[in-house]
This record gives C-alpha cells, sequence and structure tokens, in this order.
C-alpha cells in the first residue's frame, strides 16, 4: 500500500482548539493603579517589587511580583511613582482596593488604590461647577465631657453579677449613678489610662464606650480574648487570647479582620481610632518564661510612653521595638542582646512631657530664621543575669539613637525588678543577691539618678528579704516592705507573713537617700501612695486572717520639714498615722485620681465571703460600705493630664485661699441645707404632735361635757367594781426528814 504523506501545516486543530482553549477577561476590572510608591533606579526595582507583594499578601490579597508592572521616566531614569497591579480575580482587586487604599506602606509613602477602568469614567467627566447641598450639621459628642462637670466629682464603675453601674462621686448630696449600661455577656470591664473609654470583653471581641450618652465607639474583632492592654496615650490597644487564631473559609476580609496570615497568633495590635488590625504575634517565645514562672507576663508589649514604639523581649536573645503606625522593625534591626531577661521604658516626667509638646514649634537661632526644638530621646533600661564568667549587667539605653547611657554590673545575683518614679526622676533596681553558698537570699536596691550628669548610683544594702517596692508619686520619697520570715514564698494555708515597712527620703544635704522610718511586725504586703503623693496606705491584701488598713501622712505638720536643710530633730517628725481601719477580705486598694478618697473592695473572684466595696477619706473616715453578692470589680475612672501651664498652676496655689472662698460657702450652703431639712423634719414632727395633741384634747373636753349633762339629768351611771380580797386564815410548818 502506497505510504501517504501528510503536510503538517495544512491539519485542521480547530475542534482541539475549541475544546481546551483558555479564556481570558479582556476587560481591565482586574487591574489596579497604585500610587504613592517610592520612586527608585533600576537597581532597586526587585526589592520594591517584592516589598509590594508582600504586603498586598499580608493584607489577604496574594500577588506575585511578576503580577506588579512598574512605570519608568525615559528621561531621569527613574520610576513614576505609581505601578499597575493585576489580580486573579476581580474580587480580589476589590479587596485590595477595600484594603490597603490609603495604607501607610512606609514612614513617607501611603498607598493610593484606584481601578483602572476608573480612568475611563471619569474623562468624560462634565466639569460644570455644581455647588453640593449642604450636609445637616451633625454634633459628636465630646468624649470626654464629663471632666466639665460643674461639681468637679470623679467616676468610678462596679461591676456585680452581669450588672454594671457607673457612679458619681462626691459630697453625699451629690452621689448618684450615672449611668446603668445594658452590657450583655462579658468577661469584665476596664478603663483606658485617660478615662476617655471603657472597654468591654465578650466572646467575639473587645468594644469600647464613650460619650455623654456611652454609646459604642469601636470594636475589635478578637474571638476568645481575655486581657487587653491600651497603650498610654490611648492611640492603640493590645488584645490576648490562650485561643490561637483561626481564620475560616469565607471569613470576612479588611483591615479591621484577621487574614491567613494570622493564623496561630495570640496577640493583635489594633489602631483605636480606624479599628485597623497593625500586626499579631505569636506567644510561642514565652513557652520558655512562663515555664519558669507559675503567671504569664503581662503585658507582653510594652509601650514607649509617647506611643511612637511598642517593644517585646525574646528572653535570652533580642529586644523588639516596632515603628507606630506601621509596625515596622525600627531601623530593620533588633537589639540583640545576649541572656537579655526583662526591660522598661522610662516614663515622661512633666517636664519632658511639655517638650514633647513644643517639639513642632520653632524658636530663633539669631539669624533670623527658625529652627525646630530637639525633642528628647527616649530611654529604656534592660538588665541580663550572670553568664558563665560574665558578671550580671543593668543597662541604660537612649532610643532610637541606641547609644548606652551609663552601665553597672552586679554579682551574685538572683533576679532583678526594674520600678521607675512616674516621673522618671528615679531608677530603683531591686536585686535579689545569694550568699557564696546560695543558702540565703538578702536585697540590694541600685538606685540611679536620671536627672544628674551622668546617672551616679547609690546603693543601699539590706539584711532581710524585699517583697515589694514603691516610689512616692512625683516625690523623692519611697517604701519598701521587708521581712525575714521563714515562709516567705510557701506561706500555706491561714498563714500571715510578719513584715516591716520602712520609708526612705532623699537628704539633699548628703545627697543620698536616708530611712525615715521603720514601722516593724505588721502584716502588710501592698503599699499604695496617693496619686498626689504624700499619703499612703499600708494593707494586708488577700489573706484570710488579716484585713489592716493604715492610712499615713509624711508631711504632717509641713510640706517640707528636714526635706532641705537635713535637721536631725525634724527628719521624721511630719510622718504621721492619721487612722486605721478594717474591710474584711480585701482584696483590691486603690485611690481615686484627686488622692481624697480611697476604694477597697473584696471581689469574689477570689472568695465568695462579704464580697463589696467602701469607699474611705484620706484620714481613714469610712463614707460608705456596700455589701453586695457576686461583686466583682470596682475601678475608679483614670483623668488625663492638667491641660493647665506650671505657671498656671502656680497661680491659681497661689491664690487658693481666694478660690477656697467659693468652694467653704458651697459647703456651708450644703450643710445649711442638710441642717434645713433635719430642722423641717423636726418642725413636721412637732407639728403632728401639737395636731395630734390638739384632738385629743377636744375629744377629752367633750366627753367631760357629756358627763356634765349627764349628772344633770339625773342619768348618771353608776360603775360596779368588784374587789377580790386574800386572807390567811392559818398556816402551819411542817419538818420532812429523807432517810
Amino acid at each position: 500500500m502506497p505510504e501517504t504523506l501528510v503536510d503538517p501545516d495544512n491539519i485542521d486543530y480547530s475542534d482541539i482548539e475549541a475544546n481546551y482553549q483558555i479564556h481570558y477577561d479582556e476587560g481591565f476590572d482586574k487591574t489596579i493603579i497604585v500610587d504613592g510608591v517610592p520612586i527608585i533606579d533600576k537597581s532597586k526595582e526587585e526589592r520594591l517589587l517584592a516589598k509590594i507583594a508582600k504586603e498586598f499578601t499580608k493584607k489577604g490579597v496574594p500577588i506575585k511580583p511578576e503580577n506588579i508592572s512598574l512605570q519608568w521616566d525615559s528621561k531621569s531614569g527613574k520610576s513614576k511613582g505609581f505601578v499597575f497591579v493585576d489580580f486573579r480575580t476581580v474580587d480580589d482587586a476589590n479587596l485590595a482596593l477595600a484594603t490597603l487604599h490609603d495604607h501607610p506602606f512606609d514612614a513617607k509613602h501611603t498607598f493610593k488604590l484606584n481601578k483602572f477602568t476608573d480612568i475611563e469614567k471619569y474623562a468624560n467627566m462634565d466639569e460644570t461647577y455644581v455647588e453640593p447641598k449642604e450636609e445637616e450639621y451633625t454634633h459628636r459628642e465630646h468624649l470626654r465631657a464629663w471632666l466639665a462637670d460643674p461639681q468637679g466629682r470623679d467616676q468610678y464603675v462596679t461591676y456585680r453579677g452581669e450588672e454594671v453601674n457607673i457612679h458619681w462621686h462626691g459630697k453625699p448630696s451629690q452621689c448618684e449613678v450615672a449611668h446603668k449600661p445594658d452590657w450583655k455577656d462579658f468577661l469584665y470591664v476596664a478603663w483606658s489610662p485617660l478615662g476617655t473609654y471603657i472597654a468591654t470583653l465578650h466572646r467575639q471581641g473587645v468594644r469600647l464606650w464613650s460619650g455623654p450618652s456611652w454609646k459604642p465607639q469601636q470594636r475589635f474583632a478578637h474571638p476568645f480574648v481575655k486581657l487587653i492592654d491600651f497603650s498610654p496615650c490611648e492611640n492603640y490597644l493590645v488584645t490576648w487570647s490562650n485561643e490561637p487564631i483561626v481564620v475560616p473559609e469565607g471569613a470576612v476580609q479588611g483591615p479591621q479582620y484577621f487574614s491567613p496570615e494570622d493564623e496561630g497568633n495570640n496577640i493583635a495590635v489594633w489602631d483605636i481610632k480606624s479599628g485597623h488590625l497593625l500586626r499579631t504575634f505569636s506567644t510561642s517565645n514565652e513557652t520558655d518564661v512562663q515555664a519558669t514562672k507559675k503567671h504569664m507576663p503581662w503585658p507582653m508589649l510594652k509601650w514607649s510612653p509617647d506611643d511612637k514604639f511598642v517593644a517585646r523581649v525574646t528572653p535570652g536573645q533580642m529586644i523588639n521595638v516596632y515603628e507606630l503606625p506601621s509596625m515596622y522593625l525600627q531601623g530593620k534591626k533588633s537589639l540583640k542582646i545576649e541572656g537579655v531577661f526583662d526591660f522598661e521604658w522610662c516614663p515622661l516626667g512633666d517636664k519632658d512631657k511639655e517638650d514633647v509638646e513644643t517639639e513642632s514649634k520653632a524658636i530663633p537661632n539669631g539669624t533670623g530664621s527658625r529652627v525646630a526644638k530637639k525633642a528628647k530621646e527616649n530611654m529604656l533600661v534592660y538588665w541580663t543575669p550572670e553568664v558563665a564568667n560574665q558578671p550580671a549587667r543593668v543597662t541604660l539605653l537612649s532610643f532610637p539613637s541606641r547609644t548606652i547611657l551609663r552601665q553597672k554590673n552586679l554579682f551574685n545575683v538572683t533576679e532583678c525588678k526594674l520600678f521607675w518614679q512616674n516621673q522618671g526622676d528615679f531608677l530603683c533596681v531591686k536585686v535579689d543577691r545569694h550568699t557564696k553558698t546560695k543558702k540565703s537570699i538578702f536585697c540590694n536596691l541600685e538606685i540611679f539618678r536620671m536627672r544628674e550628669k551622668d546617672f551616679p548610683v547609690e546603693v543601699i544594702e539590706l539584711k532581710d528579704s524585699v517583697m515589694d517596692f514603691s516610689w512616692e508619686p512625683k516625690g523623692e520619697r519611697f517604701a519598701i516592705i521587708s521581712s525575714s520570715d521563714p515562709n516567705i514564698g510557701n506561706p500555706g494555708p491561714g498563714i500571715t507573713i510578719k513584715t516591716d515597712v520602712s520609708f526612705y527620703q532623699l537628704d539633699h544635704s548628703k545627697n543620698d537617700f536616708k530611712p525615715l522610718r521603720t514601722l516593724p511586725t505588721r502584716t502588710t504586703n501592698a503599699i499604695r501612695w496617693s496619686p498626689r503623693g504624700r499619703h499612703a496606705v499600708l494593707a494586708t491584701v488577700g489573706s484570710s486572717s488579716k484585713s489592716e488598713l493604715e492610712f499615713w501622712d509624711l508631711d504632717f505638720h509641713s510640706e517640707d520639714v528636714g526635706r532641705k536643710d537635713g535637721q536631725k530633730d525634724d527628719w521624721n517628725s511630719s510622718l504621721q498615722l492619721l487612722g486605721t481601719a478594717d474591710h474584711y477580705g480585701v482584696t483590691d486598694v486603690e485611690w481615686d485620681p484627686s488622692g481624697r478618697y480611697l476604694a477597697t473592695s473584696a471581689s469574689a473572684w477570689q472568695h465568695t465571703l462579704e464580697n463589696g466595696y467602701a469607699i474611705w477619706d484620706f484620714r481613714g473616715q469610712e463614707l460608705t460600705k456596700q455589701l453586695q453578692d457576686r461583686f466583682k470589680q470596682f475601678i475608679w475612672r483614670p483623668r488625663p493630664r492638667s491641660l493647665l501651664a506650671k505657671e498656671q498652676q502656680k497661680q491659681i496655689r497661689k491664690n487658693l485661699r481666694e478660690y477656697s472662698r467659693k468652694f467653704d460657702e458651697e459647703d456651708a450652703t450644703e450643710e445649711s441645707n442638710v441642717s434645713a431639712e433635719l430642722l423641717a423634719l423636726r418642725k413636721r414632727l412637732v407639728d403632728e404632735w401639737n395636731a395630734w395633741r390638739t384632738l385629743r384634747k377636744k375629744e377629752c373636753s367633750d366627753e367631760h361635757v357629756q358627763k356634765g349633762n349627764r349628772q344633770a339629768h339625773g342619768t348618771e351611771e353608776k360603775e360596779e367594781i368588784e374587789v377580790w380580797v386574800d386572807e390567811v386564815i392559818e398556816q402551819t410548818e411542817e419538818e420532812i426528814v429523807i432517810e
């Protein structure tokens, strides 16, 4: 059979092509234009495209660098600052538009997204100006309106059973319920650090409430959330759950929700104003710490006082510091510190805060031009334990310059704890040290003076273990609780540890800290300073057998006795016990923001005996006590920093007597009102008595008149009275003998 030759060019493949043809979407609905991209040269193209792709993928919109088209300027050879991005589906493009529009790419660039099809949509737009309709103004509630209360009252929240009440606290006639919200199915409540918001934790996440009507302001979807932490300036919120994040298929995506990239993490950082999720973290690095400690350390993320940075320690390895709001690693590198165990940010004092507020203001430089004032850097302190032949070390570090300001070597260290004074004037490192045989532990206090040159360190050696340390707010004093009781660390049921309480004060004549007084044989285990300083409460908290409260005034006679002149006779004469009290089963002790009142409470979360709360004045006089079953929380509402400048505050103190007249008049008016109410009550009772007496007199006189009329007519009734008389006739005595 002859062989047939087939010409491959003439073969008809149309049927096969029809069956296997891929239909491409020829429209531009899947293409997005992204503005706000950094302008670069050719050498950085690959890195930029990879970073853009990573940013989109992080927000739940996966793309590859080859899907991004970077536009170039032929004259300059640099990019034009925008890119075209092709997505797989229209839904992905729409999600990217909703998620990444106005997204901060870095500190200087913010993404602006538009659909490619919008170019044609707006190309033929009518440019005739049409005056817009005037929208009706909607008044928004002031979130801090409670500060304008005419009586200057504070607020507090109570949580009992399933009921929450927000109360006004002031004079007896001014105490009332401010709001009774209908919040249900929540774990607990918490105030933000400046008192703007109150947070409730629910199964689905966190809700923030505020304003005079207590409307919901924001919500954060973090299922099974257990703990929260606000940043100091209330810009950000951290949430934690023991349940790892799970994103089910088909879950809602967007800037306010978790994406598949967040699965398995436990910690989330949120922007409070926008409600956007900034970043999530895993707690796997804390497993070693939790294994050695009974309780999980919280907060895990620690904020700088100006909300610019948030940091996290990886025990034994490094400190990671992230910038806000991008949550990128500051300087693109960690602080790698071998053996690092813990750290704390230095708080901002009033003077530092004023410097931060005037940072953007320009000052003359002598040449006619104006330059910006350089702001003070943040500081943090960290400590590293002894490793091999290296001693333990405490290090002061400025940030973000990462300059080491001061280091102190320590020996035979068991543990260190870091305590900043709230104005950043002093730092105390409580060093628990062991002897060479490691059979006993004693304590050193390493005190850094942060306002002096080269940060000098003073060492106070103590023979006993220090259970608690507390700085006086805005002051130069501190208090410690120490004990040599052998039951420390393992007290056992029903055992109360005997403690000593000591007060120390800075002696300006010798420029060192000197003990004021030691109070021996106490059961105190908690020190609570008034927010204004000067007053302190020594409390026995969480004990089943003791519940004592002692109210102390450290400036009883004058404001500065013995502080500057160093007179020995008057050194501790201003320390005075104002009063003692008892609150059975007390679990929490907290001063109000004014420092005039103290609240103690017994929470049902710790025991079920006589739950409730009590409010005392600074002298220890009980003002009110409420015993309530299933009582859980009592929290004072914090107040923000005063808006008055220091000079204005000094002027007010100078003229305090003039201002006090007004308040004295108000107090006298209230007392007179109380007296007037009491007098009115007494007058009403006397009037009722006189009216009743007059009525009875009239009834008696009427009876006498009727009786006289009956006698005149001979019809007087006779009354017979029968009297029984007992008469003894005979009495006999007999003697009975019992054998």
